[in-house]
């Protein structure tokens, strides 16, 4: 006899998504500026998943953010609005209200939250039981000369995480390596997306767009045989090549990396 299916399973998943800080809350100004940044190139996005940090305003601007105009806004430029970060509580209902999830930016969610009860329930059952009553301490029997410790050995390190590609990504592809380094050892093709929470390294020409240091780690850098990227970035800053390649770094073995507020792409020469 057949087993029958269960009308759905639920397992966990890593869904990426966008950062978007807002500094300013006029649909008009944040319509220039998505503009600007995507220089017009109508599938700069390709539909992802974005969560409004906004955190980043000052006084109670928040407040009056048009929850429909900014999420129509995003869509337009193809993202898809999910969640917001950062909001005052008493924005919350208004945010779900308008179908968005509040993200607390937590990084272990339920779980964390569950440790967290469970942890403040045994402080309280500890503070509510009474004081133990002292005992007498007999007195001390002098203790045997203690025999030599054995001489101990140094903890190796932990070996950092890696995560190894030894095929082409292709157009459509996207690939996560969630708290680890990436390697690639083919090309990353036009339309393609690499990500990673640490540094990325491509031995063969990097196309599509390069995403490294992912959940925020400024130290990540990009390292590729033959630049030819639509988009870097590192921890969340970004450049993009609309306008093609400078020729110094073209098609050239470089690395990219983050100073200040600034992505450097430098070429990488044989000593």
């Amino acid at each position: 006899m057949q087993k029958a299916r269960k009308p759905i399973d639920i397992k966990i998943s890593t869904v990426v998504a966008i950062s978007a800080i807002l500094h300013e809350t006029d649909p008009a100004a944040l319509e220039q500026a998505l503009k600007d940044m995507t220089g017009g190139v109508s599938d700069f996005f390709e539909d992802e998943f974005a969560v409004l940090d906004i955190g980043a305003l000052e006084g109670d601007a928040a407040a009056g953010i048009d929850w429909s105009a900014v999420v129509a806004l995003f869509k337009k430029f193809r993202l898809n609005t999910v969640a917001v970060r950062n909001a005052p509580e008493d924005l919350h209902a208004g945010i779900v209200a308008h179908g968005l999830a509040i993200d607390s930016g937590a990084a272990t969610g339920g779980a964390a939250n569950a440790r967290a009860q469970e942890n403040a329930m045994v402080a309280s059952a500890a503070a509510a039981a009474p004081a133990p009553q002292p005992q007498p301490v007999p007195e001390p029997e002098p203790a045997p000369a203690p025999a030599p410790a054995p001489a101990q050995q140094a903890a190796p390190a932990p070996a950092a995480r890696t995560m190894i590609v030894d095929t082409p990504v292709r157009a459509g592809q996207r690939i996560y390596a969630r708290g680890a380094d990436l390697v690639i050892l083919a090309a990353v093709n036009n339309g393609a997306e690499i990500i990673a929470d640490g540094s990325i390294h491509v031995y063969a020409p990097l196309r599509g767009r390069a995403l490294a240091g992912a959940s925020g780690n400024t130290e990540a850098r990009i390292f590729t045989a033959s630049l030819e990227a639509e988009l870097v970035s590192i921890a969340g800053v970004y450049r993009t090549f609309e306008n093609g390649h400078p020729a110094d770094i073209a098609g050239k073995q470089v690395q990219v990396r983050l100073n200040g507020e600034r992505i450097d792409v430098l070429q990488m020469k044989a000593s």
